[in-house]
């Protein structure tokens, strides 16, 4: 029995193992990870109505990845007020937005306080509107910035109205390629931390894993794996109480920053890496090929190679648009809907914890 079959019957294997599945040919993987995703969804393929808000690019860390913080390559700092990102929620809101996707910098400058204000006063503002905020990088920061415990950070979240976690922050778990990529940053039994205890509070999250930089493959999966095995400890997969809805393998944008990668993976790479999740992350429902990344015609591609989500309209994009990607001003939800039929998918918009809201 070779390597794919054992997999697929639920054989486990270490990380360096694991990572021969590259070695297959793309159509093959592709095949596999197709069939899982159509026993799952059938042809599917999710979005939903967003819109993204970053109340700051002033911070404290120094990642070599980001063009998003203020800098030297970025030296355009802005703070932003609650009364403005309430209005912004709102003017999304009117337009049809259910989510609002407040992440932020790790900013000296806010005090814990402001932050909880924030989101009481976004989910008093909106009530209706799913409120999804503070990456577990973020929730790290205040807990070593305020000296509160992220136990509490994350409490304190939920009273104040957050209904769920970004997945951002994870970047590569392995702390060498850390300490290269984002010294200082949350580790990444930290970060698995914060999601399991956030779970363990009926709470959902994302899992994101970005890529296409200084790792290796083995990298990646030892990634994948420990993902998997959190779900795991969560005791409740598959569920509405608690745990990782999806995993996001995010691609590096190359452009002002500081890491200085000079290529991209190819086509055929980001490809194999999205099968191989949808492959070896079994308790993990949903495998979102993000279009800020990507690049809407990749990410729609994807969709026959294990992804099932697309992630949403977002509206306004600071974070990938500013290290390259060409998502700045978002994608109208027309757009999405004519994209994804015209693939030969049916659009499902959905809600932020992947119930469907209806067929387009």
């Amino acid at each position: 029995m070779d390597l794919l079959e054992q997999v697929l019957e639920g054989h486990i294997f270490e990380a360096d193992k694991l990572a021969e599945l590259y070695e297959y040919d793309i159509f093959v993987l592709g095949e596999v990870a197709n069939a899982i995703r159509e026993q799952k969804y059938g042809k599917k393929v999710f979005f939903n109505m967003n819109r993204h808000i970053n109340p700051t690019n002033i911070c404290a860390d120094v990642c070599k990845f980001c063009a998003f913080s203020a800098s030297r390559k970025n030296p355009n700092p802005y703070e932003m007020t609650i009364d403005e990102i309430i209005a912004q929620a709102i003017a999304s809101y009117k337009k049809g937005a259910k989510e609002v996707h407040i992440v932020s910098a790790h900013s000296p400058n806010y005090s814990y306080e402001w932050y909880m204000k924030c989101f009481s006063e976004v989910k008093k503002a909106l009530p209706d509107m799913h409120l999804k905020a503070m990456t577990a990088a973020e929730v790290d920061y205040l807990d070593r910035k305020f000296g509160v415990g992220y136990q509490k950070v994350l409490e304190d979240m939920a009273c104040a109205g957050v209904d769920s976690m970004p997945g951002g922050g994870a970047e590569i778990f392995d702390e060498k390629i850390r300490r290269h990529i984002c010294s200082g940053k949350v580790s990444s039994k930290r970060w698995l931390e914060i999601h399991s205890y956030w779970h363990s509070i009926g709470k959902m999250s994302n899992a994101t894993m970005l890529f296409g930089h200084v790792e290796s493959r083995v990298h990646r999966l030892d990634h994948m794996l420990r993902l998997a095995h959190t779900q795991c400890d969560t005791h409740i997969v598959e569920s509405k109480n608690g745990g990782f809805n999806a995993f996001i393998p995010l691609l590096y944008q190359r452009e002002n920053n500081f890491l200085n990668v000079q290529t991209s993976p190819s086509g055929q790479e980001i490809l194999k890496t999205i099968s191989i999740a949808r492959i070896v992350l079994a308790n993990i429902p949903h495998i979102k090929a993000y279009w800020a990344t990507l690049g809407a015609n990749l990410a729609l591609v994807a969709q026959e190679f294990g992804a099932d989500d697309m992630d949403g309209t977002i509206e306004n994009e600071s974070i990938q648009s500013a290290a390259g990607a060409r998502s700045k001003r978002g994608m109208t939800q027309e757009m999405m809907i004519t994209q994804i039929k015209d693939a030969g998918f049916i659009p499902i918009e959905r809600d932020s914890l992947y119930n469907e809201l209806r067929v387009c």
